[in-house]
């Protein structure tokens, strides 16, 4: 039995990779600055540290799952932002010095990232060939993908993940109660676009990558198919079967959430260029279904 270890396994998108890894298989090694057993982590084999101090022990691994970050939520005042940026940064330095260190290295190292590396695109479509762009999020990315292409591994994938929708936890328990009540509506004037998937496709990627042994470098974790903010409300509204016809004006947005309100703004059209032809078929290729998905829990 391979073994996978993931760090941030007890996080939204951790859960579901340690669980479809053991659907297919694999036996999972977590990793955790406190690491034991409890609640939903009960795919997890055995347990070992992670710290953004030590490297990382990777010893017996065939891969490697690094997912663990501090929240891009919340104010984004100074300290959280070096907050965001280190743990990244130096979370990952961990895993790849880890890697270096260890005789019997993972095959395969696959490094959590973000669209974000494109910053804003605008109206234009954007794929894993396609530049890195300006701005706070896409300076974190392009560190962060730095550290991991520094592992000494056969193969480094960076996962860069979309706007993640899921049951249980992750942006829609959020989203799910406001829209449920009524109140969801456009963010500014809609007509951003963006680019979610769902946290089953993501971690259906994540496996893809493990054993596609042809599939390095960027890899973009989102739907087949961009969609503008007015879309998205629209169906969001639909699945909730409630109006959604309460706008968010942009000045508003950036009046209460300063930089953050960068994530909710600016545009993101991207295309899944390097899953689709590697042959990635999608659980949920377009929202609605996704959304049928997380409003039915």
């Amino acid at each position: 039995m391979k073994k996978i270890g993931i760090t941030g396994v007890s996080g939204f998108i951790g859960q579901e990779v340690a669980r479809q890894a053991v659907a297919s298989g694999f036996e999972v090694i977590g990793f955790s600055r406190s690491p034991g057993p409890r609640g939903s982590r009960s795919n997890v084999s055995e347990w070992r540290m992670f710290s953004l101090s030590e490297r990382m022990d990777t010893s017996g691994l065939d891969a490697v799952v690094h997912l663990a970050g501090e929240s891009i939520l919340g104010c984004w005042t100074a300290k959280k932002k070096i907050q965001i940026r280190a743990s990244r940064v130096l979370g990952t330095r961990r895993v790849a010095d880890g890697i270096a260190s260890t005789a019997d290295r993972p095959i395969v190292l696959i490094a959590g990232s973000a669209i974000g590396y494109y910053g804003n695109t605008g109206d234009r479509e954007v794929t894993e060939s396609s530049p890195a762009g300006n701005g706070f999020l896409a300076e974190v990315a392009q560190a962060w993908e730095a550290e991991a292409l520094k592992a000494v591994s056969s193969r480094v994938v960076l996962l860069r993940t979309g706007f993640v929708i899921g049951r249980g936890d992750g942006a829609m328990r959020l989203i799910k109660p406001v829209f449920r009540a009524g109140l969801g509506g456009n963010l500014g004037n809609g007509k951003q676009w963006m680019s979610p998937v769902h946290v089953q496709d993501v971690a259906g990627i994540v496996l893809h990558a493990i054993q596609s042994q042809s599939l390095s470098g960027p890899i973009n974790a989102v739907m087949p198919r961009p969609i503008r903010n007015e879309e998205f409300t629209r169906d969001v509204g639909r699945a909730a079967g409630r109006p959604a016809i309460l706008p968010a004006p942009a000045f508003a947005i950036r009046l209460v959430l300063g930089e953050l309100s960068q994530l909710l703004l600016e545009s993101q059209r991207v295309i899944p260029a390097v899953a689709e032809r590697s042959g990635y078929k999608f659980r949920f290729p377009e929202l609605p279904t996704a959304l049928a998905d997380v409003f039915a829990a």
